[in-house]
């Protein structure tokens, strides 16, 4: 019988060295301290104590010094300690962005090409012949000089109507997302952290959407016992409470956001980990944390068909793997006509960075 082959474990270097090493760390450790910049250090100092990250010629107080003067911390915590800046927050989502779309261009994910063309923003390889209605900025005239003179001799110029080349184009509409985000007690239990890489993926695509696809917008929804929202600049605050989870309430304002909304494409995305366990009965809770109850599921169910009718697909990237959640699930999905991944934290940002740019591609003949 073949045996397992072990080998020897060699653990991930901790980064040692400058400020833009140490920077790195603290970066990713805040996001596990949800935005706290003390408990960060503070975990910082506990590591260079046990892993010596930092040099004889440049300590922590080095770091810390150097974090104040380049504006990524401040000290007017009315306590004593330090608050992180603006320019923290954006640092934290870049961050974020980076490593989620570095995993996207590794694994070969996130290119998505429509079967055709039309008029628009993104230029593609194709090439064809001028049409009537074409757009004079599709024209490459280097190529439809290039196949006048071809076709024509060099001597007397002369251009044709069949001599231009027209470029295509992938055509991509505005679209209106929001995220929705679980907060309830369960993204954390079990000694997994759920909601750190909720977090993150979070930072990530509003990054994306600020840098790249600046017209379009996106609004964050958290969802416990209640629901409401959170602008981008919270996100490193958020942290997990003793919530229920009242999905039907995040529906209800996510759905509430997007009629607001005038562009064409509109969805939901929702990171969740659970059950509905929880519906607000005027200023009462109707909570039922043990299993799957009826009336619960059959308003959340009644609001997922609300949003079909809407024209608002629902795409849930469901973080656990229970039977009986993956049946509801599979019910949520056929009612809104939405889609359903069952992802693991590992491959969740790469999952809802493909989706968002594969929805918001819009084919023109």
């Amino acid at each position: 019988m073949r045996g397992y082959g072990f080998s020897e474990y060699l653990p991930t270097e901790l980064p040692k060295g400058g400020f833009d090493e140490l920077l790195k760390l603290f970066l990713e450790l805040l996001n596990y301290a949800s935005g706290d910049a003390n408990e960060a250090l503070a975990w910082m100092n506990e590591l260079d104590k046990q892993h010596n990250i930092t040099t004889d010629d440049y300590g922590m107080g080095d770091f810390i010094e150097d974090l104040k003067n380049k504006g990524y911390i401040s000290n007017d915590d009315p306590k004593g300690g330090f608050n992180i800046t603006a320019k923290t927050e954006q640092s934290i989502r870049q961050a974020a962005l980076e490593e989620i779309f570095g995993k996207l261009k590794k694994s070969g994910k996130g290119n998505h090409r429509a079967p055709h063309s039309g008029v628009g923003e993104e230029k593609n390889a194709d090439r064809r012949e001028y049409q009537f209605g074409d757009s004079l900025d599709q024209i490459d005239m280097t190529a439809s000089i290039h196949n006048a003179q071809i076709n024509h001799g060099i001597n007397d110029f002369l251009m044709t109507e069949r001599d231009l080349e027209v470029e295509e184009r992938d055509y991509k509409t505005l679209t209106s997302t929001v995220l929705m985000i679980d907060i309830s007690h369960s993204m954390i239990l079990y000694g997994e952290d759920r909601i750190t890489p909720a977090k993150k993926v979070a930072m990530a695509l509003a990054e994306l959407i600020k840098t790249k696809y600046p017209k379009d917008t996106l609004d964050i929804v958290v969802f416990g016992n209640d629901a409401w929202p959170i602008s981008i600049k919270d996100l490193p605050y958020l942290q997990v409470g003793p919530f229920h989870t009242n999905t039907y309430a995040g529906l209800e304002l996510a759905t509430d956001i997007l009629r607001r909304r005038k562009t064409h494409n509109k969805q939901i995305f929702m990171i969740t980990d659970g059950k509905p366990t929880c519906l607000k009965e005027g200023n009462r809770y109707y909570k039922n944390s043990v299993g799957l109850d009826k009336k619960v599921i059959n308003k959340t169910l009644t609001m997922a068909a609300q949003c079909k009718k809407l024209n608002i697909p629902i795409t849930t990237f469901m973080i656990a793997r229970d039977p009986y959640l993956q049946q509801f699930v599979r019910k949520f999905t056929e009612v809104n006509n939405g889609k359903a991944f069952y992802s693991s934290l590992k491959g969740l940002g790469e999952y809802i960075f493909e989706d968002y740019i594969r929805n918001r591609r819009k084919t023109v003949r």
